[in-house]
């Protein structure tokens, strides 16, 4: 038996889940002839999730109480089967168990997290992968920090890339005149300095931010003076709505500080929308010369790549079909099959 750690499906789809459940939804139903079992806390599950997939909820906890303390004993009963965590810290004792990291912010800035999230980050994250058989995560960037941040052998880290899932596509929808943003409201989002660089451009634009605030996140603080009528804040969005937004939007940005891989972006591509992105940390590995890159610590940088774009058809045009090129190096289907595979060779 292979036992799949699936709390994530209790949770908000934003990039880690959305990782977890596409890669999810493609493994088989056996791998090296053993079964493959989704295990969960007793709550609503996902209605994203595929149903006929093998999934029980166990144990009377949730969150983090129910991955440290019923899913091993869980594991224990069941004769300690190969646990596949894709999202969150692990059981940190249990050995015999794959592990997803997908980046080491909370390590580098635990000011950007609520206290009680980067404390535990950061006790804890080290002992599971100290008691973990193989690392998965999303970058080669990401592979490198956590091999120099944690002494682990480059052997043991294994890159399975993100991708775009295919229900972000161009639909027939006139684009109308705002930018787009799409992250969680966090200070590794940089949505003070979008706004700020925002507000200095003259245009009839507008800023849509697609966002909510988590528990995870230390506060964010905006200046009232920084907000007016041409800044929207749509809060958390189903699918759908997104879709719509990413077909309508002319300009996509983020100009996000530190990311282990940066989905949104590539959703936006597959949509057709034309993106500023940060320069730092994986998203140059990730998007290449499909998009106008920008100094995310830079008000003044963030504002001409928007008023460039802004004012640049022609270039519009060519990061459309650029960005078009630049997703097709991405495949969830690619990238399920390089994960059974990690998975198989550490069957015991």
């Amino acid at each position: 038996m292979i036992v799949i750690n699936a709390r994530f499906l209790t949770q908000k789809i934003t990039g880690v889940q959305r990782y977890a459940l596409e890669i999810c939804k493609r493994l088989p139903k056996e791998i090296g002839g053993e079964k493959v079992l989704f295990v969960s806390p007793k709550v609503r599950s996902s209605k994203n999730f595929n149903t006929e997939l093998n999934l029980i909820q166990i144990g009377q906890f949730s969150g983090q109480l129910w991955e440290q303390l019923d899913l091993p004993i869980f594991l224990k009963k069941n004769k300690n089967p190969l646990l596949v965590n894709l999202v969150g810290i692990a059981p940190i004792f249990y050995k015999n168990k794959i592990m997803a990291l997908y980046d080491l912010a909370f390590k580098h800035y635990p000011e950007w997290f609520s206290y009680k999230f980067q404390k535990s980050y950061n006790l804890l994250i080290p002992l599971s992968l100290k008691n973990t058989k193989t690392v998965v995560t999303d970058s080669f960037y990401v592979k490198e920090d956590i091999h120099k941040t944690y002494k682990i052998k480059k052997s043991n880290i294994h890159v399975v890339y993100a991708a775009p899932s295919k229900i972000f596509h161009q639909m027939d929808f006139k684009r109308e005149n705002f930018f787009l943003t799409v992250s969680s409201i966090d200070p590794r989002k940089n949505l003070k300095r979008i706004i700020e660089a925002f507000n200095l451009i003259k245009s009839d634009y507008k800023l849509v931010i697609v966002g909510s605030k988590h528990k995870t996140f230390s506060g964010l603080s905006l200046e009232e003076n920084l907000l007016n009528e041409r800044i929207i804040f749509t809060g958390y969005l189903e699918d759908d709505e997104l879709i719509e937004l990413y077909n309508k939007a002319e300009i996509f940005i983020y100009a996000s500080l530190f990311e282990g891989f940066g989905i949104p972006p590539l959703e936006a591509q597959a949509c057709g929308c034309p993106c500023i992105v940060s320069n730092t940390t994986s998203l140059p590995e990730v998007y290449a010369d499909s998009v106008e890159y920008c100094d995310p610590h830079s008000v003044e940088s963030i504002k001409e790549k928007m008023n460039y774009l802004l004012n640049d058809h022609p270039r519009r045009i060519q990061l459309k079909k650029m960005g078009q090129l630049n997703i097709k190096r991405f495949d969830w289907d690619f990238s399920a099959k390089k994960f059974e595979n990690i998975i198989a060779e550490h069957i015991l």
